[in-house]
This record gives structure tokens, sequence and C-alpha cells, in this order.
């Protein structure tokens, strides 16, 4: 099956989340709504990948969607598939198998939440989790994946992040969304992901970005912080989409991208 690319293509990327697709279908026994409609229409409308973050209580993304989301990703060769997850937890399990199975997997996000951690919030630290990190980056590479860490805005940390093996960081931005809406504060969050993107790019990391990103904050973000290669977004995308519909949501997310590069 053959779909057409994604339009327009952008500078930064979209990846659409779809973890609170399946926590809403897991309120029910009746399959409703579908994480692979759900995905398909944002594709269709121009979502660049699809990310899930399956944890160990499967309490919204299943194993079961890891794997049909991949086979649904098969069908669009050129979007991407980005599973996020802690490493010693199930992350690597889940990765070896979709590989094991011929299915497409072109990035792992690394996070270090806590089984029972209702959403991510902090990044890796170092030197503390240097040595623990080394060993799975590897494994994860040796599948064919980019490794993406989730990182703190500390320019200090990024070489370390580099040190490890990492490809890329994900830049953890829940501080700078609370802080939007307070024009001082705002700037200075912003001076400090600018200068993470800075130390991160120049030893030759890649740079994404996402939590609590939305339509209001989104190009701001994107104006004042380099070479963002991929912004991931979940929570607030499909709570746009109840009202909007999946189609011009993604349209209207990727208006906010284009927009910062105007």
């Amino acid at each position: 099956m053959s779909h057409p690319p994604a339009p327009g293509a952008s500078r930064t990327a979209l990846s659409v989340n779809v973890n609170k697709v399946a926590l809403l279908r897991n309120s029910r026994h009746l399959g409703i709504p579908s994480v692979t409609r759900a995905a398909t229409l944002c594709l269709q409308a121009g979502a660049d990948g699809i990310t899930v973050h399956p944890r160990p209580d499967e309490r919204h993304i299943r194993w079961h969607d890891v794997f049909d989301l991949a086979r649904l990703l098969r069908d669009w060769p050129d979007r991407e598939y980005n599973i996020e997850g802690n490493p010693f937890h199930n992350l690597l399990d889940v990765a070896r198998e979709v590989v094991q199975q011929g299915l497409p997997l072109h990035q792992l996000t690394f996070v270090p939440d806590a089984v029972d951690q209702f959403t991510s919030d902090h990044g890796w630290r170092f030197p503390e989790d240097a040595q623990r990190l080394r060993s799975v980056v590897a494994q994860a590479q040796a599948l064919g994946a980019r490794v993406s860490l989730f990182m703190d805005p500390d320019p200090t940390l990024m070489a370390g992040a580099r040190a490890v093996g990492a490809d890329r960081v994900e830049l953890y931005t829940e501080p700078y969304a609370a802080a939007w809406p307070h024009a001082i504060e705002r700037a200075a969050q912003l001076q400090r992901y600018r200068d993470a993107a800075v130390a991160a790019q120049a030893v030759g990391l890649g740079v994404n970005a996402g939590h609590d990103l939305n339509r209001d904050n989104l190009t701001d973000f994107l104006r004042a912080v380099p070479g963002v290669a991929e912004v991931s977004i979940g929570h607030a995308l499909i709570a746009d989409a109840l009202e909007l519909g999946y189609a011009a949501t993604v349209q209207d997310y990727r208006r906010c991208i284009a927009a910062a590069e105007a």
C-alpha cells in the first residue's frame, strides 16, 4: 500500500504520541477508540511519525498495540516509529521482538521513569547514569534504532549523553510549558533550552523535544531553540483532537511548526 508523503517536509518533524487514545480505550472493553485508526488518521493528515510509551503495567499502550502500530508503519515507509520507555524495565525486550518480526523501528527514546510513575518528569543524570546507559544504548543501536535520551535542559549534561553513545537527546519541555504564560519566566526558560540545544549540537547530538508542548507554545519554542529535529506531542494533541478531529489538529500543529520556520 502506498501513501502520499507528508506534505511540505519541515525542518522539525511531528511525531504523534497515541498513549492517551489507548488510555481512553482501556476504560471499557469495546476496543474503541482504535489506536491504529487514530494513528492512521494522523499519518494521513501529515504527521511525520508515531510515538508510543508502553509501561510495564500496560495502563495505556498494550503490547499488542506496539506491534499493531509497527505493522501499520510498515505501510508508511517515509514515516518514523518511536518507542519510548525505561531501558531497564521492558523497552529493549519489546524492541527486540519488533525487530525480530521484521517490523520498522526507527528510534528508541530512553526515559528514566519509575514503574508506577504517573508521567515522565525528569531526565537522565551524568555522570550518575553513564555506566549503566552505555550497554543499553549499544544494544539498542545494534537493533538498528537511533537512540535518544530524555534530558533536562542543562547544557552541562550534553557531553555526558554523547559519551554514552546517544544519537539524540529529547529535551524535557514541561518547565518551559509551565512558564509560557509569563513573559519573563518564558524568556528565561527559552534561554535554558537554547543553551542546551546548542551544547548538544556542539558535541554531535541531534535534538528532539517533548512534554506539554501545545498549539499555544510550540511556535515560540521552535523559533527560540535552534535545530530541533522532532517534537513528540501526545496529551495536548489528543485533547485538541477531541474538539477538532485528528486531521484538523495535526494540520494545525504542522502550521505551528511552519510558522516557526517562516
